[in-house]
């Protein structure tokens, strides 16, 4: 869908005394200016695209973030950086919202970790790919969308909006033939438009797709020369506008600039493992989560009988 700039708007809420909260997709926030640098006071969204499969609509974790001034306010616990009884740096809970921790009627958040795994996954991809990788991720995504509405427009079809980072809103005159063809070919488009479609691409999306869709919104099979069209987006794409393109550096601590192969992947996955406390190790805390364990003797296969 079209980018826009939302500074103004931003700016005179926040003249109104209007706390502003602005939905975002993070893989576009790798390119694009990010909303805090707009004057947006709290950012969240879905992690799905760090990693984690569509999964027919989820389950996926979100994110969210928020200005400093906010931060007694934001729900579950943040994480700070202390010292120990032996002065050594040590990480620790700083804030606890969540009921468990607090009185109920003062909490932010209730007892929920049900989602963490999926957050994980997110967290482990942005350390294996890093900046870098991230960039080059999100360029190829925003590539091979320059190149499908560069085609589409060479065939007269029209799109609705100048600019876009992965998503394409296309006008279509039947539009329920479109629609019919794309399942036959196995593709799900948007079809909640008034007399358009709407596409996006992502990580996945290959230039056999690309000419998939060709086919589908022309309603014939063609020959797209891919590589000359991505000469002509290389040489003239203006769809990201040059002042929505991001300035600030993303990802910057060194645990996502230091691990980009399997091996040191592994290894750095192995050591974090081996700091928490399991029971293969010691006696740990009763809690909700303990209780679920299911004792060595419940695998024998008479057990219930």
């Amino acid at each position: 869908m079209s980018l826009h700039d939302y500074t103004d708007l931003l700016n005179q809420l926040k003249s109104r005394g209007v706390i502003t909260s602005v939905a975002a997709d993070i893989m576009s926030l790798v390119l694009l200016e990010s909303p805090a640098a707009m004057g947006a006071d709290v950012v969240f969204g879905s992690s799905q695209r760090f990693g984690v499969p569509m999964g027919y609509g989820g389950p996926h974790a979100a994110f969210f973030a928020c200005k400093d001034e906010f931060k007694r306010s934001m729900p579950g616990r943040i994480i700070g950086v202390s010292k120990d009884a032996a002065g050594n740096t040590a990480l620790r809970m700083a804030m606890q919202t969540r009921e468990q921790h607090i009185r109920r009627e003062k909490a932010n958040s209730n007892i929920c970790t049900s989602q963490v795994l999926l957050a994980n996954i997110a967290g482990f991809y942005a350390v294996y790919h890093g900046p870098v990788g991230l960039t080059r991720i999100a360029q190829r995504i925003h590539r091979l969308t320059d190149i499908l509405a560069a085609g589409l427009q060479l065939q007269g079809i029209t799109l609705r909006h100048a600019t876009w980072f992965d998503t394409l809103c296309v006008e279509v005159a039947d539009k329920p033939a479109v629609l019919t063809r794309a399942l036959s070919f196995g593709v799900n488009l948007r079809a909640d438009l008034d007399g358009a479609v709407g596409i996006t691409l992502d990580e996945a999306t290959t230039v056999d797709d690309l000419n998939t869709l060709f086919d589908i919104l022309l309603a014939k099979e063609t020959a797209m020369d891919i590589d000359a069209l991505d000469r002509q987006c290389m040489a003239q794409s203006h769809s990201i506008p040059a002042s929505l393109l991001r300035k600030s550096a993303i990802l910057t601590h060194p645990v996502f600039n230091s691990y980009h192969s399997e091996t040191e992947m592994m290894r750095y996955m192995h050591r974090l493992e081996r700091k928490d406390l399991a029971l293969n190790q010691a006696m740990i805390p009763l809690g909700s989560c303990t209780m679920k364990l299911n004792a060595a003797a419940e695998m024998i296969s008479d057990y219930l009988a």
